[in-house]
């Protein structure tokens, strides 16, 4: 038995490979490295999607699908008031039925931006704003948050971070998605069930709790006590370690570059870079032989709030960014003909025969 499932191939996939040892992300024979700053997200939809669903002009389908999400959506925004923004996600993509608008892979990806933006402002007494299908995904989500066009700068980076989050293997909220996707719920469902996965705090909701701990240190001289303090009381420390890379997660340097490009604005840089070198010594000789590095969620906090996003909305920007990966594993998946189906180890007691 494996508990947690680390050594057990569940799935073939031609779209992601996360490669622990070497710290290497290859999203559909492409190193992130090669795609992250390079190509747009609505690209990188395209590549994943490609084989599975038609990929012409990604961008202008994913805009007029943000504005029929929005037509559908609208009228319904009420009844998710007072929920989290990935509340919010969850329940207006349930929204959904499955007669309405298709592809139901276009609609549901365009339809976590619009409902992540609109959750935000509602709950901050602003009403919804409709989508501008002419401009690309992440530019058209920012305008739909703030209310007016982002800066080049905020766009780029805010679509970097949307390719950097689009697939990453068979995580829990992919293997989720790929289960409910086996059963032929349809393509509605098993987006649903992603997001259900990835508001769990151990999967999807680490950025926030990063920049409280880098609120609870503070400045720069409590840095290194903060961290022995913690980690000699054996709290974990947030963005630090992954279930799957033993080396630095390769996703932190694209976020990294990305949030020093922003460095002139207002962002905490600077003291997170001496926070990530003293929590990885200080893990380093703490936790030899764990591989204890950063992950992808040091610089997503990091970069989300340079885009000043609020922390509640985090895990759904996420969701708004790996939608599309698992859109992609729910389009492969559906391709089988059996259903996930694995087996448990009873360790109940048995029945007693009678005398």
């Amino acid at each position: 038995m494996d508990v947690g499932l680390d050594a057990v191939v569940a799935a073939e996939t031609v779209l992601s490979h996360v490669d622990g040892q070497a710290g290497r992300l290859v999203l559909r024979g492409f190193d992130l490295e090669e795609l992250a700053g390079r190509r747009s997200y609505e690209a990188v939809l395209a590549l994943l999607w490609q084989g599975f669903a038609p990929v012409d002009d990604i961008a202008a389908a994913l805009g007029r699908a943000r504005v029929e999400a929005f037509r559908i959506l609208e009228p319904r925004l009420p009844a998710l008031d007072g929920l989290t923004p990935i509340e919010a996600v969850r329940g207006g993509l349930a929204l959904l039925a499955d007669a309405e608008a298709k592809p139901h892979h276009l609609l549901a990806t365009a339809a976590a931006s619009v409902l992540a933006a609109a959750a935000s402002r509602r709950a901050a007494g602003r009403p919804a704003l409709a989508p501008d299908p002419a401009l690309g995904h992440a530019a058209d989500f920012l305008r739909m948050l703030r209310g007016d066009a982002p800066s080049a700068a905020h766009a780029r980076a805010l679509d970097t971070y949307l390719v950097t989050i689009a697939d990453h293997g068979l995580n829990a909220s992919t293997f989720a998605a790929r289960v409910i996707a086996s059963t032929r719920a349809g393509m509605l469902s098993a987006l649903v069930g992603g997001v259900c996965a990835l508001k769990g705090p151990l999967h999807g909701g680490a950025p926030g709790p990063v920049l409280d701990m880098l609120d609870a240190i503070g400045d720069s001289e409590s840095i290194e006590p903060w961290l022995t303090g913690a980690l000699e009381r054996g709290d974990r420390l947030m963005g630090f370690g992954h279930r799957v890379y033993r080396v630095r997660d390769p996703r932190a340097d694209v976020l990294k570059r990305v949030v020093t490009e922003l460095r002139g604005e207002t962002n905490r840089i600077r003291f997170a870079e001496a926070v990530e070198a003293t929590a990885i010594r200080l893990l380093a000789q703490r936790k030899q032989g764990r591989g204890l590095d950063t992950n992808v969620e040091f610089y997503t906090a990091l970069l989300l709030e340079a885009l000043a996003l609020p922390r509640d909305l985090f895990t759904a920007v996420f969701a708004v960014g790996r939608i599309g990966g698992w859109a992609a594993h729910v389009l492969e998946q559906e391709q089988s003909r059996r259903i996930i189906r694995p087996q448990s180890a009873y360790v109940g007691p048995l029945p007693q025969r009678a005398a």
